[in-house]
């Protein structure tokens, strides 16, 4: 199963930020939604992300004079995405690897969605619950 297929379900609405905007709009971003990144985007091209993460580093770091502060010089750029193609074992061990939580889908630099950890996750045990009760019922009718 591939990424696309959670993109199918989930849907690739994405809610995004530029690299111009104010740290405090993508704070105020994540808090509304109740998300914990935002690509940031630049006409359709994805060029970091911002993560809650990088949000608490820099005020831990800088104070709260981060908040004026252009979103580019906040966010981790170049983001590490993965394509609709990528296997979702793969984006999990990936994910795992680099430890990050969000995941960026983007085909030639162009952001198309965006799937979580626990997005994955989810879809990894739903397809487990299915192959359980498929085999259960192979068994029974034996």
């Amino acid at each position: 199963m591939t990424i696309a297929a959670i993109l199918s379900s989930k849907g690739s609405e994405v809610a995004t930020i530029g690299p111009d905007d104010r740290v405090s709009d993508a704070v105020a971003s994540l808090g509304e939604r109740r998300i914990g990144a935002l690509p940031v985007v630049e006409g359709d091209r994805i060029v970091g992300i911002m993560s809650e993460r990088d949000v608490i580093y820099c005020l831990r770091d800088h104070g709260a004079e981060v908040l004026g502060w252009p979103v580019s010089r906040v966010m981790t750029s170049p983001a590490i995405t993965a394509e609709p193609s990528t296997p979702v074992l793969s984006a999990l061990g990936l994910m795992t690897e680099r430890r990050i939580r969000h995941l960026p889908v983007a085909e030639g630099g162009r952001l198309l969605g965006i799937v979580s950890i626990g997005d994955l996750v989810k879809f990894r045990m739903d397809r487990i619950e299915a192959e359980a009760n498929a085999m259960r019922s192979y068994i029974q009718s034996a």
